[in-house]
């Protein structure tokens, strides 16, 4: 017998408290989850379908729907995300024996290209740096570093005094999945570093013992992501840069936007990136493709 429209939300209902409790999703993640599957259940309601009975077809005519309705890519690839959990639930739940969403794939949203700084800019950035005379020489070290390396922001909060060789020219950096990688630092940056290590933060420890970690907090203690950010929102409000294109990687996509113009082979740019897969490096050669093409457009007579 085919369900009812208060069948189907009872099933949904059911699901979403089995994932709160079992995953401990936030609550605007299960308002969201939530939401996805009762505008589904609507859906079967007006074109009289049934919960357990419908076929792929029908979620493709369903991601068609959304699309009608002006939904992101983004956004229908959650909606389709929250029913792989249903259909997967009541499989285990012995109400199907397949699910119809194993033939659908997820609808691909177009890769933003990411945002970067000109070199103009992080000379700014820079120079704003060293308006905070409490931390100038740390927050100069520290944008000085990530524009030299690519680093991950949490690869830099979690270097440690042991990870530098100021010696040799190079960090060694630990990323996703604990993969190891050296990444030479660059002339500028050592005089930075080496700057900050003797001076600010000797200064910030003195009367608080040692720290494992390079960059600390005027109490001593690791600085953090959050940390960071707030010093690059507030230099980048100093420089005079648009606060929405300042996101917490901008210099990193900035190193390697810049390597790339300047010549640097794709693959050296990945193993300095840390990236395990050439493709998530191949966006910043779109992002070199889109700045020759807008200075063609702005230099040639018939751009």
């Amino acid at each position: 017998m085919a369900l009812q429209t208060g069948d189907n939300l009872q099933l949904i209902e059911s699901y979403i408290t089995v994932i709160i409790t079992e995953k401990g999703l936030l609550k605007n993640t299960a308002s969201a989850y939530r939401r996805d599957l009762r505008a589904f259940s609507a859906y079967l309601t007006e074109n009289n379908l049934d919960l357990l009975l419908i076929k792929p077809t029908d979620l493709r005519e369903y991601i068609l729907s959304m699309r009608l309705r002006g939904l992101k890519s983004r956004s229908c690839s959650r909606a389709m995300i929250s029913l792989r959990g249903l259909y997967k639930y009541l499989i285990k739940q012995g109400y199907l024996e397949s699910s119809p969403c194993s033939l659908i794939d997820l609808p691909k949203e177009p890769r933003r290209l990411p945002q970067y700084l000109s070199i103009a800019e992080v000379d700014e950035l820079l120079r704003a740096s060293s308006k905070d005379e409490k931390n100038s020489l740390r927050d100069k070290a520290m944008i000085e570093l990530l524009y030299a390396t690519g680093l991950r922001v949490s690869e830099l909060t979690g270097l440690r005094l042991n990870d530098i060789n100021l010696q040799k020219g190079y960090i060694r950096a630990i990323g996703k999945g604990e993969k190891e990688r050296l990444v030479p630092i660059g002339e500028v940056a050592m005089k930075c570093l080496q700057a900050y290590i003797e001076g600010e933060r000797e200064g910030k420890l003195k009367g608080r013992g040692t720290s494992k970690y390079l960059f600390i907090t005027r109490l001593g203690s690791a600085m953090t992501r959050q940390n960071y950010w707030l010093i690059i929102k507030k230099m980048a409000l100093v420089a005079g840069i648009e606060k929405n294109r300042v996101k917490p990687h901008i210099l990193r996509h900035s190193f390697a936007t810049h390597l790339l113009e300047r010549g640097a082979d794709l693959r050296s740019v990945q193993e300095m990136l840390g990236h395990s897969d050439i493709s998530t490096t191949q966006i910043y050669t779109h992002v070199r493709a889109e700045r020759l093409k807008q200075l063609h457009k702005k230099a040639h007579p018939r751009g």
